[in-house]
């Protein structure tokens, strides 16, 4: 049974920093593309960073470019997803997701999901 369990959430204050952890268990993770998205209440579910099976070619969306960094360890099965300077809008719950292939930016098709992590950055 695959399972991908995220930590690190939690309360931050503005300007701060936090680092995501997402455990994967189940697969081969070495041979999957991972990556986070964030769903904000009463907002749609929004791609913010992956990347590929090797460590690769990460990718993220506009608003966290120069904020948010992306990493895996192969060794430790694990993700990780590194924000500073934290905003108000960073306000969410951040999942963890894991494809075969690339991950889709629109979310579909993927593969596998966490349930997710709240961070809530207070101004």
């Amino acid at each position: 049974q695959v399972q991908l369990v995220e930590s690190g959430g939690g309360l931050v204050q503005a300007g701060g920093s936090r680092r995501l952890s997402c455990a994967a268990s189940g697969l081969t993770f070495s041979r999957y593309s991972m990556g986070w998205f964030r769903q904000a209440p009463g907002t749609e579910r929004e791609f913010v960073a992956a990347i590929s099976w090797s460590g690769g070619a990460p990718l993220y969306v506009d608003s966290v470019k120069g904020r948010f960094a992306i990493a895996r360890d192969n060794a430790k099965n694990t993700v990780y997803l590194y924000m500073r300077s934290l905003k108000p809008e960073d306000t969410a719950v951040y999942y963890c997701a894991a494809d075969r292939s690339t991950i889709a930016t629109n979310g579909d098709d993927i593969d596998y999901w966490g349930k997710g992590t709240l961070v809530t950055v207070s101004s």
